[in-house]
């Protein structure tokens, strides 16, 4: 996976197909991002670089209610590489 801006927004489109908000707030965030379930908002660090955002993202999809069959097929193989990544990494 190439750490650029085109594949942070193939990640924020994920979200945003799943009914999530992102944002890219201040804070003093712990793991560089926030989660509020209720709303479906999730808060990035805006000081983290494009590389930091990705890794972020990366992060945390796999842990969000996310329906697989409300993505655009672009979206669905990218979900599918990112849960590919993360469980090759446990």
């Amino acid at each position: 996976m190439k750490y650029n801006q085109n594949t942070l927004n193939k990640l924020e489109k994920i979200l945003e197909e799943a009914g999530y908000v992102v944002r890219y707030e201040r804070g003093s965030f712990q793991s560089g991002y926030c989660i509020l379930e209720e709303k479906k908002v999730v808060v990035l660090n805006k000081f983290l670089n494009v590389e930091g955002r990705i890794n972020t993202l990366i992060d945390l999809i796999p842990s969000l209610n996310v329906t697989y069959e409300l993505l655009t097929v672009d979206s669905q193989k990218m979900y599918d590489g990112v849960m590919t990544k993360v469980s090759s990494e446990k």
